[in-house]
């Protein structure tokens, strides 16, 4: 029986991937593995993650916040207290390997499992590292990695090229496209813009469509799915209301995600690290506006690495009200652009990551 740690949070982006990793195990070990996640209290991933049927348990961790509060002064009590209970959990669990998918609580466990001399394998979404991984791999058996050029951070024998692992299918060249405009109430006589900002909502997108939508008269010279988000659900629908325009679909929610993507033709969003490996397997040309409410500015450096590669354009947050539905319609309309966009984002993509990664903590077993 082989036990297994996997810990991360805080975010989506962190949970997911490490969730689609303990799928791949699952379906490479059988019955023969256990699993425990280990998050951070108060965090999305508690209730996440037993919802998805696997075991749990919380760390008092928290994050640094970026303003001086009584939170940061007690801070380095919480981080001793959660490494004092990753060890616990660490030893009562009996863990033969532990898994880092970032975030709050995976800083303390993977320290903790070093310090215990039980191996560590780290997986880092974002072409940018963060701080704690750069650390945590001086002692970590392999660090799996979505984008080139990541010995810049890491000691370089043990990078592994895994991708960033997603749940759910995705794949480029999908033949469900008539079936998805009939779910929007769209047809195929105009190229249709994707507009998604997340489960929150993205304050810039949403502003970035009002703004757009008052210079047209009614009706849009294109399509839109506009997902805006739990949080501005309310305020969009009002605003739409006294400014109804055609050939716009709104929810707060995109239920059917593969409608969405087989029906765009063009992506505009955000540049989170599982939306980007998101976006290479579907092959969409894509318009990023990364967040910049975000450490160490992570999103522009992953947009910047398929930018440089010709595989997506990019716009700033602070240009995205004036011009991003402007530029996203004239790209809609550029057969030529949308062609070499969506076969130069395709080269990146790697739709075995999950295994890639079960892969490479099997092998880190077997050495240890």
């Amino acid at each position: 029986m082989k036990r297994i740690i996997l810990s991360g949070g805080g975010t989506g982006g962190h949970i997911y991937p490490a969730v689609a990793v303990a799928e791949a195990l699952k379906r490479k070990y059988g019955q023969e593995v256990e699993l425990l996640f280990v998050g951070a209290e108060g965090k999305m991933e508690m209730e996440k993650v037993p919802a998805l049927g696997y075991r749990i348990e919380g760390l008092p961790v928290a994050g640094l916040q970026r303003r001086l509060t009584l939170s940061n002064l007690l801070l380095p009590f919480k981080v001793a207290k959660s490494v004092r209970r990753a060890k616990r959990i660490i030893r009562d669990f009996g863990a033969d390997i532990v898994v880092g998918f970032g975030g709050y609580a995976s800083a303390p466990v993977l320290w903790a499992a070093q310090r215990l001399g039980i191996p560590t394998v780290i997986q880092e979404q974002n072409s940018y590292a963060g701080l704690t991984n750069k650390l945590l791999s001086k002692r970590a058996k392999r660090i799996c990695v979505a984008y080139d050029n990541m010995e810049r951070f890491f000691p370089k024998e043990r990078i592994v090229m895994t991708g960033n692992p997603l749940r759910g299918r995705f794949s480029a060249g999908s033949d469900n496209r008539e079936e998805a405009l009939a779910y929007y109430g769209f047809d195929a006589s105009l190229p249709v813009v994707l507009v998604v900002g997340g489960s929150l909502g993205t304050r810039t997108l949403n502003e970035m469509m009002k703004a757009w939508i008052m210079t047209l008269n009614g009706e849009a010279p294109v399509q839109v799915i506009w997902q805006t988000g739990k949080f501005y659900e309310r305020e969009m629908q009002e605003f739409l209301k006294n400014h109804h325009t055609k050939n716009i679909w709104q929810g707060a929610f995109i239920e059917r995600m593969d409608y969405a993507y087989a029906a765009a033709d063009v992506v505009l969003s955000r540049s989170g690290a599982c939306t980007v490996s998101e976006l290479c397997l579907v092959a969409k040309p894509t318009i990023f506006v990364p967040s910049p409410n975000v450490s160490e500015d992570h999103q522009t450096k992953n947009a910047m690495a398929l930018v440089e590669k010709g595989a997506a354009e990019i716009v700033r947050d602070s240009e995205a009200v004036a011009k991003g539905m402007t530029e996203a319609v004239a790209l809609a309309t550029d057969g030529r652009r949308l062609e070499t966009l969506s076969a130069n984002i395709a080269k990146l993509a790697i739709c075995d990551s999950a295994d890639r990664v079960a892969n490479i903590i099997d092998k880190v077993l077997n050495i240890a």
